[in-house]
């Protein structure tokens, strides 16, 4: 079976995670990266070994055996480097969020149809074994009634890491603070959980951060299509930095997951597997870049890059695809709005959104 060439277009932080995964999949290696600043390249090249570097995108996108794109650049500009991609007939992946608003996400989503390639958005915490053993309670009705919904990102950035990289804490490149760029992953998990978003209420701030344009501290009480109801607070201003945290209840259950680990699980009528599963995830996990960035594990990448991959060799759907990562970002939008306008915002929004930075 012939090898499945990644190429990674930025080479920042995040670039980083991808090709140390990418380094553990059989049968898959990264053959070209493209950077503005070929100085991250070489850091980004001396992980995965021999690769070509390009500062011209159309070249890079002409590399033999380039087959996948992950794009892993500043969130505002995840849309046109993807979109030329998909138009060469590559498969694309996105780092989270799949882009800022929803036109653009749209945008994308489109272009990859087009042109009949793969899409995936980059959602590691989905293949978290916690969370899918969770996932799977759902799924099997253990819960009863599903009542309430919570999770809560409580993290600490210092004022360096927003003064160190030039778009962070832009509206035009973030697309917003906590929410947009930490919180999105258990926005997501929360809407994969819990349903579809029926309407959000929601306060955001910045309290703890100057020289940013977006909040540092956001809260939203949500109201979900079946009924349930929940809470999404995040935050880069709690410090030093609590392990992020979901809390699933029911009318016959309760399940609490703290980073990856599991510390309450309990059900009415109790099953035999419930035992090992309290003893499987009783162990402490760690930081999970609580407090610093670059604290995380890349398993979680690696497990939905090995997914991607299976997803292009067999012609299947990714496991999450452009249309499940729109998903966060038009919840966040509505909490955005909400928070601007002081009113209860129904999802789905009608396009246009207006611009979260009139605040």
């Amino acid at each position: 079976m012939p090898k499945i060439g990644f190429g990674l277009v930025g080479c920042g932080m995040i670039a980083a995670f991808h090709a140390r995964a990418i380094n553990d999949i059989r049968g898959a290696g990264v053959v070209a990266l493209f950077t503005s600043k070929p100085a991250n390249a070489a850091k980004v090249a001396e992980i995965v070994g021999d690769c070509a570097i390009y500062t011209d995108y159309e070249k890079f996108l002409k590399h033999p055996g380039l087959d996948i794109v992950n794009i892993c650049t500043p969130s505002g500009a995840h849309l046109e480097p993807a979109v030329a991609a998909a138009a060469a007939g590559k498969h694309v992946v996105v780092e989270k969020p799949l882009e800022i608003t929803l036109a653009r996400c749209d945008a994308l989503i489109a272009a990859c149809r087009k042109r009949g390639v793969q899409l995936c958005t980059i959602f590691p915490s989905r293949f978290s074994p916690a969370n899918r053993v969770l996932k799977e309670a759902i799924d099997a009705g253990r819960f009863g009634t599903l009542t309430l919904g919570d999770t809560y990102v409580k993290w600490w950035r210092t004022q360096h890491y927003y003064d160190g990289g030039g778009w962070r804490g832009t509206w035009k490149l973030d697309g917003g603070g906590a929410y947009m760029n930490q919180a999105i992953h258990n926005v997501d998990l929360l809407q994969w959980f819990m349903g579809d978003v029926a309407e959000v209420t929601g306060m955001t701030a910045t309290l703890a951060h100057q020289r940013i344009e977006v909040e540092d501290t956001g809260v939203a009480a949500v109201r979900f299509n079946n009924g349930a109801l929940g809470v999404i607070e995040a935050a880069t201003s709690a410090f030093p930095g609590l392990l992020k945290k979901t809390e699933i209840h029911g009318t016959q259950g309760t399940v609490i997951v703290e980073q990856d680990d599991v510390l309450l699980w309990q059900f009415e009528p109790a099953a035999r597997q419930d035992a090992a599963i309290r003893k499987k995830f009783a162990r402490r996990i760690g930081g999970g870049g609580a407090s610093d960035p670059k604290a995380i594990s890349y398993a979680g990448h690696r497990e939905q890059l090995k997914d991607f991959v299976k997803a292009v060799r067999t012609g299947g759907r990714p496991f999450v695809d452009g249309e499940e990562g729109r998903k966060s970002v038009e919840i966040i939008l509505a909490i955005y709005q909400a928070s601007r306008t002081g009113q209860a915002v129904k999802l789905p929004l009608k396009l246009p959104v207006p611009s979260a930075s009139r605040r």
